[in-house]
């Protein structure tokens, strides 16, 4: 499992993320977002089998602060 996230989001760079989201094409952007769609409901599920539902809950709105205050 570690070793799974540690790759997944081991160079995560918003940066980078928006250089990238510069150059698809719109199709190709459909489809990134469509192949992302499930993350989140994923993660959640994820983080409540591991953590338990209130340390997933505190996990997620951590998330989401922290991803409003830096975009």
């Amino acid at each position: 499992m570690a070793s799974a996230l540690g790759w997944a989001f081991a160079d995560l760079d918003s940066l980078s993320v928006s250089a990238d989201k510069d150059t698809l094409t719109p199709e190709d952007f459909a489809r990134v977002r469509d192949l992302l769609k499930l993350r989140p409901m994923q993660m959640a599920l994820f983080l409540k089998a591991l953590v338990g539902t209130e340390e997933m809950l505190k996990m997620m709105v951590e998330a989401i602060k922290v991803a409003k205050q830096n975009g």
